[in-house]
């Protein structure tokens, strides 16, 4: 089994990405990782709070999980899991870890996408990505359009037919 970490601002294109991953390491079986990447706050009172954080969750739209619930079910002989995660730090040394505990084997990059910060404590994922020492793995963006792959209307038809 091959787990990828795809960093994602929860903008549905972000998982446009999937079905060409499952193409390119079938027969593998895939644990995807989609992780919002988040600077450490210096406030106190939010560093108190830090392990029972659960405000970041509402910045997921319920379309992102049923496009994720649609896609693992889709593929479900390739994908064994996927998970939304965030990451806190800014430091490699941080992000190095992060990897390690979650046996990350590669990381996915989307060509020429833009990655959105979502709230005050979010970073951009490129620096510490680009900087770890990971395997990265581009996939294809086609112009300022939709990313290749994935229809997400036909996929959430699906879903709820």
């Amino acid at each position: 089994m091959k787990t990828l970490l795809i960093p994602t601002d929860f903008d549905l294109k972000s998982l446009n990405s999937i079905p060409e991953l499952v193409e390119k390491y079938y027969p593998e079986d895939l644990n995807i990782i989609l992780v919002h990447m988040m600077q450490i706050t210096d406030d106190i009172h939010e560093l108190l709070m830090l392990s029972r954080r659960s405000t970041e969750y509402q910045d997921i739209s319920q379309a992102f999980y049923d496009t994720c619930t649609a896609l693992k079910q889709k593929h479900r002989s390739s994908i064994q899991k996927i998970s939304i995660e965030f990451f806190y730090g800014s430091t490699v040394a941080v992000f190095k870890n992060f990897l390690d505990a979650n046996e990350v084997d590669e990381i996915v990059l989307i060509r020429d996408y833009d990655y959105k910060l979502i709230n005050k404590n979010s970073i951009k994922p490129t620096l510490l990505v680009t900087r770890c020492g990971k395997a990265l793995v581009y996939v294809g963006f086609q112009g300022p359009g939709q990313p290749k792959g994935f229809d997400l209307t036909a996929s959430l038809f699906e879903q709820k037919v």
